[in-house]
């Protein structure tokens, strides 16, 4: 099965509303290319710019972050219904950023991805291991407990819409990057986990994006491995070497 190809730019917390836009400027006639979907996931301040910024483009925008609920007393808290509204099509759902600093569990991120799909978003769902659990050599058990907490309940119509970020917590942000062999070790292992819990034609539907230090130098070895069908890219983003990824 051909799978469509699904590059996403992870922002974190960067660029103004003003940088936003530049950025998006900067990217506007480079990300073109009609057999990729591009994502900037972008920080909640953003997402109205961005939105407004990509009109009449082939690029999506993806929030980093939702609560569970519709609308209430969740101070600080953006909800489904407000980030669809605002333009918002992909969500970023267990980045290894909101499970380490802000204590997101797998009850939590299961409930999100509910949520998302309920809502009309599609989720971005992010798995991954530390360095000492990839020293162990415990990392596919690891992964493998993950997906299946994460995708509880969720039908098999909705797991072939969905998209799957592998990120080595220890290949984020560092310079590390997990060797094509190995990024596609764990990938096909993810897409042998949902034939497992599911079936083999939801396996092959599923997107598996490899998400860590993915830049222009390396993306095409990753991008050609059988199970990588795209990148979620965190400071390749940020700069004009993204569209290279985009393009790979």
């Amino acid at each position: 099965m051909s799978r469509r190809r699904i590059i996403a730019g992870n922002w974190k917390m960067n660029k103004t509303p003003a940088e936003a836009a530049e950025l998006v400027a900067l990217l506007k006639d480079k990300v073109v290319n009609d057999a990729v979907d591009v994502v900037y996931c972008v920080p909640s301040i953003d997402i109205t710019t961005v939105a407004e910024a990509v009109k009449g483009t082939n690029v999506k925008v993806g929030a980093q972050n939702f609560y569970i609920e519709d609308k209430g007393a969740f101070t600080g808290e953006i909800s489904a219904p407000m980030l669809k509204e605002a333009g918002v099509s992909y969500i970023i759902i267990g980045h290894s950023e909101r499970r380490d600093i802000f204590g997101e569990n797998d009850i939590l991120i299961n409930q999100k991805v509910k949520k998302a799909f309920a809502s009309g978003l599609n989720p971005i769902l992010c798995c991954g291991e530390s360095l000492a659990l990839r020293k162990a050599g415990t990392y596919c058990e690891w992964i493998k407990r993950q997906i299946t907490w994460d995708l509880s309940g969720i039908s098999a119509d909705d797991v072939k819409k969905l998209v799957i970020a592998y990120e080595p917590i220890w290949a984020i942000g560092t310079g590390e990057t997990a060797t094509a062999d190995q990024a596609q070790e764990v990938c096909h292992m993810i897409r042998e986990t949902i034939a497992e819990l599911y079936d083999s034609a939801t396996a092959e539907a599923v997107r598996i994006q490899y998400g860590g230090s993915m830049n222009a130098a390396n993306a095409a070895e990753l991008l050609a491995k059988e199970d990588i069908d795209g990148g979620l890219i965190g400071g390749a983003s940020l700069k004009a070497d993204f569209a290279q990824i985009v393009n790979a």
